[in-house]
């Protein structure tokens, strides 16, 4: 295949933006139900859900995990959606990391 061209293309792939999701303070919401949002919909493990659900409680909100803007708004409806069902008032945001 003498006299042959090829073409190079470049592609640039960037990875997603990550967003925070910050869990929030209240004094109505369990402890229980907020560890077990976080081991449940967040796949946190025991131990450190018990951990930020004590930093949250303590200094009113935390950072509880970076995710691709779909997987966090969906993580953030979904825990949003139970505590709604269980009657809290459990309030979470997302912001640009």
């Amino acid at each position: 295949m003498q006299g042959e061209t090829r073409e190079k293309s470049r592609v640039n792939i960037r990875e997603p933006k990550h967003y925070r999701v910050i869990m929030h303070n209240d004094d109505f919401t369990s402890m229980d139900f907020v560890v077990s949002i976080l081991v449940d919909i967040f796949h946190k493990a025991e131990m450190e859900a018990e951990q930020l659900m004590l930093l949250v409680h303590e200094t009113g909100k935390t950072a509880i995990g970076s995710y691709p803007y779909d997987i966090a708004i969906t993580k953030v409806q979904a825990a949003t959606n139970r505590a709604k069902e269980e009657g809290f008032p459990f309030r979470m945001t997302i912001e640009e990391a």
